[in-house]
């Protein structure tokens, strides 16, 4: 079956178009006229599941434009497709990149700055019947806390930055894609996720040269804030896929809620992903002895048949909350 899913995209479009002129309180009227009365939105901690356009507008936008004035969205990737975790029944948009502005009064307890502030986002959309029935919005609370001063985490094994698009310049799918490239972005996605073979132990070889198989040698993969971002297969290995394989136990791959592609990305959510139990060691905290989620998203650039980019969103805040460390309070009542 083959859609170019421009009216999918021409909704998500208009939404963030009227949301992102919309004032703190108008957002609501702004919600209730794209999406669905019984929305499904699935934030990070600590807003977490949320019921309702109005409930959404209310405990997340109007704080958060109170927070960054003057906010506008600059959108690294857009894209949109069939879901390929139920066959293709469900269409869905999404979009990456950061919300921006001048940090000018607090947001969960974060000190603002009176500076630009980026707020790194990556978001699905359900579209079904002309309306917007369910959304993931994951987005970075470290990376705007690290910009604020009040680092919530102790130093990690890739790279701190405030994170760019792709390298291609080429994310913004705004027009209809060749399906076939898309089929190629999708077939890379799943080769890598079966592929995944050192970590569960279906196989004992080097892991760069399981990485070899799914990523070019230049892959970079654009990790959460906490974690870091790295360059190259071999660093990549060294800087975080091997620590954090050797840093869990009992792992329990949950599945994906949403998994699309168009073009040369793609990308997928779970709520969970993944159920992990700490060994100790990873970001510094210790074993626990207690199995805990971890909600994803993954956003890829394919070059050529492999992977060559990926963009990670990890709710950190969520996982170590379930550990019993509250990382967000007790860093936002540490006072200056």
């Amino acid at each position: 079956m083959t859609k170019d899913f421009q009216a999918e995209k021409a909704l998500v479009r208009a939404l963030y178009r009227d949301l992102d002129q919309a004032a703190g309180d108008d957002c609501s009227a702004v919600l209730l006229e794209y999406c669905a009365a019984d929305l499904a939105w699935h934030g990070f901690h600590p807003f977490n599941d949320i019921l309702g356009p109005a409930e959404v507008a209310a405990r997340f936008y109007a704080p958060l434009k109170a927070a960054l004035s003057k906010m506008q969205r600059r959108q690294d990737i857009f894209i949109a497709g069939r879901n390929d975790c139920d066959q293709g029944a469900s269409v869905w948009v999404a979009s990456m990149g950061h919300l921006m502005g001048l940090f000018d009064a607090p947001w969960l307890g974060i000190r603002p700055t009176r500076k630009i502030a980026m707020l790194r986002y990556c978001e699905f959309h359900r579209v079904a019947d002309g309306k917007i029935t369910e959304t993931a919005m994951f987005f970075d609370i470290p990376h705007l806390m690290v910009q604020a001063g009040q680092n919530p985490f102790p130093p990690a094994t890739g790279a701190h930055l405030v994170q760019p698009g792709p390298m291609t310049h080429a994310g913004l799918c705004l027009d209809p894609q060749d399906p076939a490239e898309g089929a190629k972005t999708m077939q890379a996605i799943k080769f890598m996720i079966s592929d995944i073979k050192t970590w569960t132990g279906g196989r004992q070889e080097p892991l760069v040269d399981e990485l070899r198989r799914s990523w070019n040698d230049d892959m970079i993969w654009w990790g959460p804030t906490g974690i870091g971002a790295t360059y190259t297969i071999e660093r990549y290995a060294e800087q975080h896929s091997g620590p954090f394989r050797a840093a869990f136990k009992d792992r329990q791959f949950n599945g994906h809620i949403a998994r699309i592609a168009e073009g040369h990305f793609g990308g997928f959510f779970g709520w969970p992903n993944l159920t992990l139990e700490p060994t100790g060691g990873f970001m510094g905290m210790p074993a626990t002895g207690k199995p805990a989620d971890m909600r994803v998203i993954d956003m890829y650039r394919r070059e050529g048949a492999k992977l060559t980019e990926n963009w990670i969103f990890i709710d950190l805040l969520h996982f170590w909350n379930q550990q019993g460390v509250d990382v967000l309070k007790r860093t936002t009542e540490i006072q200056p």
